[in-house]
């Protein structure tokens, strides 16, 4: 008799690992989740937002940071990597998290993994108020290689129409960039990182660091505001750095002349950039360098964001069609 085992799908694992996580995803609820762990679908009621309220979501993964994780068993921090990473995402356009849903894939599902990973997110939507709603846990033999995992997410937040974010209409030449500090590559630039440790000798400060979860900012920029600080755009340093993530909040004319020097450059960083001689330009474009988030602001407003520790690192400029959106100037080296 055939069973779906000897295929290499185990189904009482996959319950155990429910079992495993059910009482992280239940400390997630707020009063407007209305299902429980397994239901075919999470319900969640509208009823408290605002009349004109904009749902905003976004899907994202962590990446071959995973890969890192199972080499040196950090898989509680991936979790809150894949929700701080969504969190960032959406609040760049002013949203706060309303619930998260997670995709967790491998080729032999181990429930005690899997259940660091689910504690790991639940512990980042906890932080920011936002339920874990539901999740799918797939066991793949011949998609996924024996020990990965791959893990993504969606999450849905939402904001008043009048309060989304970036007000491009209101930004202009002369408005100051703010950078707030990352703790690490964050989720990005891991498979460069994975061939500059495969070619040297990591410390074990060097290995936790890239494993320390990406920073949500949703705290950072509600402090902002209550200082009084009216942000006109965040621009999150995902995948493709500086270059390519700060013109996507900017309308066409605007670019960003950043200073480097102005903040101090991680030694993480500057290693890792060492052991590969990377150029500014790929660094720059790879990695956030230390700057997760850059806030444009009106020049009347930078003491604010000066006095709750953050720093100028640049500003706007006018700039010509076909010309680089982002100049980088200065040595930070």
């Amino acid at each position: 008799m055939t069973r779906y085992a000897d295929a290499g799908v185990n189904i009482d694992e996959g319950n155990r690992a429910i079992k495993l996580m059910s009482e992280a995803v239940a400390s997630t609820n707020t009063e407007a989740v209305l299902s429980d762990l397994g239901a075919f679908g999470g319900l969640f009621s509208t009823a408290g937002l605002v009349s004109d309220a904009v749902l905003v979501a976004s899907t994202d993964g962590v990446g071959t940071k995973v890969e890192l994780a199972a080499r040196h068993g950090g898989w509680q921090g991936v979790g809150a990597d894949l929700v701080n990473h969504c969190v960032d995402d959406i609040l760049v356009q002013g949203a706060r998290p309303l619930f998260f849903l997670d995709y967790i894939a491998t080729a032999k599902l181990v429930p005690e993994i899997v259940a660091e990973i689910v504690m790991g997110m639940a512990e980042a939507c906890r932080a920011v108020g936002c339920a874990l709603l539901g999740g799918e846990t797939a066991e793949m033999p011949g998609v996924y290689t024996d020990g990965s995992v791959d893990i993504a997410g969606t999450i849905v937040g939402s904001v008043s129409r009048a309060e989304l974010w970036p007000r491009t209409d209101a930004l202009a030449e002369g408005d100051v960039l703010i950078g707030l500090a990352s703790d690490s590559p964050h989720t990005n630039g891991y498979s460069l990182i994975r061939l500059l440790l495969d070619r040297n000798e990591p410390s074990p400060e060097l290995i936790k660091w890239l494993l320390t979860p990406h920073r949500s900012y949703l705290a950072d920029i509600d402090a902002l505001c209550a200082a009084g600080v009216d942000p006109k755009a965040l621009a999150h340093i995902t995948g493709g750095g500086f270059l390519e993530n700060i013109p996507r909040v900017l309308p066409a004319g605007l670019g960003a002349r950043i200073a480097l020097g102005s903040w101090d450059v991680p030694s993480g960083f500057r290693t890792l950039v060492g052991w590969g001689d990377v150029a500014d330009s790929e660094a720059f474009r790879t990695w956030n360098m230390g700057i997760g988030m850059v806030v444009a602001l009106s020049a009347d407003q930078v003491g604010a964001a000066i006095a709750l520790g953050h720093r100028v690192i640049g500003e706007l400029v006018s700039v010509d069609d076909g010309v680089e959106r982002v100049d980088l100037r200065g040595e930070w080296r």
